[in-house]
């Protein structure tokens, strides 16, 4: 933990001249301002203003005037520097003049959330992994390399950026656990070791600019566009998720056969029953469900297992038996999600699951994908929304993820998505052109 005495101090053993003051929108797009160290103790001790209504999803115009209240657990020194000067961050808490939170703010919907897990004993960890892209730039998909899952490349420019970028977030204090090429060619996946979920989601929004900071260095493009080539697989961000309390993980037992306790599979039902009402979440833009087809290993049908790998959930056995390994893995999310609405639902779907004590529904350990339609109905194994607009409208219709995002956020989040699928819609698209042109 960390104080205002702990903040001035490091700024001036480090020459820092400016501190970014962070936070995001209800969509997950970073926004930064930026203050001298000259009002860095104001800034702790009373936030910053700022005019909300510019903000995607904040404020009318009406009622603009927002706080940024910095976390001093958060400051951390950039690698890069802001205008030729050594920079630091702190990622800030939205509050409404008088101090109150502000309601729309994803940081304080987590906080939320884990409050209300902390109130049941709980301390909630997520491990992510982000996949992503680079291409030559941000107007094409050119790619980089020919590389496949586990490639050992040579040293290319992609293995290059993928180690520097490893190399950065830990400069900025965020663990990697692990890092290589994924199946498509020229897409990478950096796994962040897992952490309680508020530190996480401050830190996958501090990794998704390290790796597009590290890549234009270099005049590199990154992207984590869920799908942004066509046959070939998008970019995923399974979360592994688990429960502590006093005692350790409660997601472990050793005595159940595959070490899975009542908490876990109650848990895991809870997902799985509310999986459709908050995929709109965790897959929040339209291009997100072009990845979620069948074919590219991104889940489509609502299972679970322990090894099979087209399961909306699956089961790691990596560790079988240990208990700080035993987890949850949901697979459907991707890299392009507000992370603090997507760890705040997931939580949400998993401790009405326990509170209610869902029942668990047999695992799936073979392909959904094989199986006919009229087998996958009689073993009750349901879809995913197959577009933005089918994941809308079960979100619109969802008590969990309206108690869970608070009216504010949940009904601007909902009318910022419809306008999205409207305006998706009433483009006319090169497919099209190319279909439909020569022949009508």
């Amino acid at each position: 933990m960390q104080d205002k005495q702990d903040i001035l101090r490091l700024v001036k053993e480090h020459d820092v001249k400016f501190i970014k003051l962070w936070f995001t929108d209800i969509l997950g797009f970073l926004k930064s301002f930026a203050i001298t160290v000259a009002e860095l103790e104001k800034a702790l001790e009373e936030g910053m203003g700022f005019d909300g209504s510019s903000i995607q999803g904040f404020a009318r115009i009406d009622e603009s005037d927002m706080v940024a209240l910095p976390d001093p657990n958060t400051f951390q020194i950039l690698p890069w520097l802001a205008g030729g000067r050594r920079a630091a961050r702190m990622f800030c808490d939205i509050l409404l003049p008088g101090g109150r939170p502000f309601e729309g703010d994803p940081r304080y919907v987590l906080r939320k959330n884990l409050k209300r897990a902390a109130d049941l004993g709980y301390t909630f960890y997520v491990g992510p992994e982000l996949e992503y892209f680079y291409f030559q730039d941000a107007h094409s998909t050119k790619t980089l390399d020919d590389g496949g899952y586990f490639d050992l490349t040579p040293l290319d420019i992609a293995s290059e950026l993928r180690k520097e970028t490893v190399l950065t977030l830990e400069e900025l204090g965020i663990a990697v656990e692990l890092s290589h090429h994924e199946t498509a060619t020229s897409q990478h996946e950096i796994d962040l070791k897992y952490t309680d979920a508020l530190t996480m989601a401050d830190n996958v929004m501090t990794y998704r600019l390290a790796v597009k900071e590290v890549a234009m260095k270099r005049g590199i493009y990154a992207t984590f566009m869920p799908k942004p080539i066509l046959g070939v697989n998008g970019s995923g961000m399974h979360i592994h998720q688990s429960l502590f309390n006093a005692g350790g993980n409660v997601f472990f037992d050793k005595d159940d056969r595959y070490y899975l306790s009542k908490i876990a599979k109650h848990y895991i039902a809870g997902l799985l029953r509310h999986a459709p009402e908050f995929t709109a979440v965790t897959c929040q833009w339209v291009n997100s469900y072009k990845r979620l087809i069948p074919g590219y290993e991104a889940p489509v049908y609502i299972t679970w297992a322990r090894r099979n790998r087209s399961d909306l959930i699956r089961v790691p056995e990596y560790q079988p038996g240990k208990e700080k390994d035993t987890r949850v893995e949901l697979r459907s999310p991707d890299p392009a999600c507000n992370p603090y609405l997507a760890f705040s639902v997931l939580l949400a779907a998993g401790l009405e699951g326990v509170e209610k004590e869902y029942e668990l529904p047999g695992s799936v350990e073979e392909n959904a994908f094989e199986m006919s339609e009229e087998e996958r109905k009689k073993r009750g194994i349901g879809t995913l929304p197959g577009s933005l607009w089918e994941a809308i409208q079960l979100t619109k219709e969802s008590e969990l993820v309206r108690r869970c995002l608070g009216a504010h956020l949940f009904e601007s989040f909902i009318k910022n998505k419809e306008i999205e699928w409207d305006n998706y819609r009433s483009q006319v698209t090169d497919y099209e052109l190319k279909r439909y042109l020569p022949i009508l």
